[in-house]
């Protein structure tokens, strides 16, 4: 089956009951049951809902996987997966990662005694000096937030697998429509669904794919019991959200690169980091385990200034300024005090992540009029 018709299809069936073509909101918290013990596959929200249920099967879909689950965010969703460590257990994530997972890792979960090793896993071969005894976890984003460096998946994955070791890649950036991590060896893949699964800036959702029935019923253990769970009507959004995906994501793209060249190209623009130029550091690895190369950059004026960053921040009309990314509507980010605030400046700046980096989240709007919304900001 072609992308786009797995997209549209995955997952629902017309309901069997009135043949409503669209799966149902089942806004109800429980189930009445046929005897003590006898019900009809669910007897609690929590634990099972049918629009979710729905959801789960196209999470599955279209990340070619066998099982999906979903969560009330991602963060919640990367939680269930370091719920699966115990204390002593270590971890290697990527040193330029998302600065809510930063929180998560540093502020929560070292304190109940896992231990967690940033480092630049550009180069796979680095990770094998960090790997112990203890290592249970491997994490990587790919492309990162917001320096858009690539990690090789398939080649930590074989790293991952002589070492008995899980590999969770958070494939927020690319999207399923540009990069399949279990297709390329990795256990269970995390997308804050927030993005461009639901891609209209309306919902708070995660969601964790994986093709182990063992890590599956580990996950859900874990999702029923703690209860981080979306609601139906949170389902149903990003159900629909899907069905576009395909057509949203081919547009990012092309306003994607439309946008990185205008910026390269502009006298006051200093670096612009985007994972598509055939010089980035790591093009080569992307145009193997990707299709395209997506609608998120980075980029610095030339001067470097903070001054000069916040007034370009506070001067475009149709990139709005706002955390998160991946909705229709293009969006302008500080990371510095917005996304990565919570990761101390002293880490921020070993990693190359400045005081003046600007990041972009290209939507679908008509690419001559970002470029122009663009221009005027820069002046």
């Amino acid at each position: 089956m072609k992308t786009g018709t797995k997209f549209i299809h995955a997952g629902t069936e017309p309901d069997p009951s009135t043949g409503a073509i669209m799966t149902p909101i089942y806004q109800t918290s429980t189930y009445v049951q046929e005897a003590p013990g006898q019900n009809k596959g669910y007897e609690y929200a929590r634990s099972q809902n049918p629009t979710r249920t729905a959801l789960e099967a196209a999470y599955a879909a279209i990340e070619n996987g066998k099982f999906g689950l979903a969560f009330s965010s991602g963060v919640a969703a990367t939680d269930a997966v370091i719920k699966l460590l115990s204390p002593g257990d270590e971890v290697i994530c990527s040193n330029d990662l998302y600065g809510g997972s930063y929180r998560l890792f540093s502020k929560i979960f070292e304190k109940f005694g896992i231990k967690f090793h940033y480092i630049n896993m550009q180069d796979a071969d680095g990770i094998r000096q960090y790997i112990n005894a203890s290592t249970k976890l491997i994490w990587i984003e790919t492309p990162t937030n917001p320096l858009m460096n690539i990690c090789d998946i398939e080649a930590i994955a074989a790293i991952a697998k002589e070492g008995n070791i899980l590999l969770c890649v958070d494939n927020t950036f690319a999207s399923p429509y540009l990069q399949n991590p279990l297709d390329l060896g990795a256990d269970i893949v995390m997308h804050s669904a927030t993005k461009y699964l639901g891609g209209h800036s309306d919902v708070i959702q995660g969601a964790l794919m994986m093709n182990s029935q063992e890590l599956r019923d580990q996950l859900y253990f874990i999702q029923k019991s703690c209860g981080a769970v979306p609601g139906p009507m949170d389902c149903f959004l990003v159900l629909r959200g899907i069905k576009t995906l395909h057509l949203r994501m081919q547009r990012h793209c092309e306003n994607g690169r439309a946008i990185a060249e205008y910026l390269r190209s502009h006298p006051k623009v200093g670096k612009v980091w985007w994972c598509g130029f055939e010089d980035h550091p790591g093009y080569a690895i992307a145009k193997k385990q990707m299709r395209d190369f997506g609608g998120m950059m980075s980029f610095e004026m030339k001067d470097n200034s903070i001054d000069e960053a916040k007034r370009v921040l506070s001067s475009t009309k149709l990139f709005a300024l706002a955390e998160s990314l991946g909705g229709v509507e293009s969006l302008i980010n500080h990371p510095a005090s917005m996304t990565h605030a919570s990761i101390p400046r002293e880490e921020r700046l070993k990693n190359g992540l400045s005081d003046s980096l600007i990041r972009l989240s290209v939507g679908v709007e008509d690419a001559e009029d970002l470029i122009e919304d663009l221009a005027k900001a820069i002046g």
